[in-house]
């Protein structure tokens, strides 16, 4: 009717699915990141997690933790699940997927190779999941494997790429991790990130108080997060 809207500048936007069950992601999962790490093309998707509470909303800070020096940033593809399934066949997985949205799978690369070298920390500060700026379902997505993909730190762009370039493409994902766990609505999967984050760069960059990363998807729509 337009008759309950309200002026974008008045409303504080929240990241459209606020507390799944599941955050799941998915590493090495673009060549050109493999590259730039000088590390071995994955034989089959390598997941990790993240904690629900590292959610936070498309325009929300960043917020710096104490204990690390190394924080850092990935644009990544999210599709979010609208359908439970165990053990879902490659053919039927997109079935499975009510929408996608943009996501900064924000890192601490220094708790990345610490305790054990398990991911789970490192990425699960709080505040290290900005996702939005909206819930885009599949039907208004032409091919969500030809997206290009991109992140800004401070106006620089840093990494340019195109969802065309992921090496597991979402059905392989999506029957992949539905194979150990039951996948339900509003489940979470991020699709891993291109190259250009700041570890791998021959001088290594890191997020400090003050930085601004903007990330953008083709036909999603863009984040943009302040640290602090």
């Amino acid at each position: 009717s337009g008759q309950h809207r309200l002026p974008r500048a008045s409303v504080r936007l929240l990241a459209p699915v606020g507390d799944p069950q599941k955050v799941m992601a998915v590493g090495l999962n673009y060549r050109d990141h493999c590259e730039e790490q000088g590390a071995r093309v994955p034989s089959e998707p390598i997941i990790f997690s993240k904690f629900p509470s590292a959610i936070t909303g498309p325009f929300d800070p960043i917020v710096h933790p104490q204990e690390s020096k190394q924080v850092d940033w990935e644009v990544e593809l999210a599709a979010v699940i609208g359908k439970e399934g165990r053990h879902i066949e490659e053919a039927a997985a997109l079935q499975h997927v009510v929408g996608f949205t943009v996501a900064n799978d924000v890192s601490a690369r220094d708790w990345q190779l610490r305790n054990g070298r398990q991911w789970l920390l490192g990425k699960s500060f709080d505040s290290f999941c900005p996702l939005g700026p909206a819930l885009v379902t599949k039907d208004a997505v032409a091919d969500v494997h030809n997206l290009s993909i991109r992140c800004w730190v401070n106006g620089e762009l840093m990494q340019d790429s195109n969802t065309s370039q992921l090496i597991f493409p979402l059905p392989q994902l999506i029957a992949w991790v539905s194979r150990f766990v039951t996948l339900v609505p509003g489940d979470i999967l991020l699709t891993g990130t291109p190259a250009g984050v700041g570890f791998f760069r021959k001088r290594p960059v890191f997020l400090k108080p003050g930085d601004e990363v903007q990330c953008e998807i083709q036909e999603l729509g863009s984040i943009c997060n302040k640290v602090v």
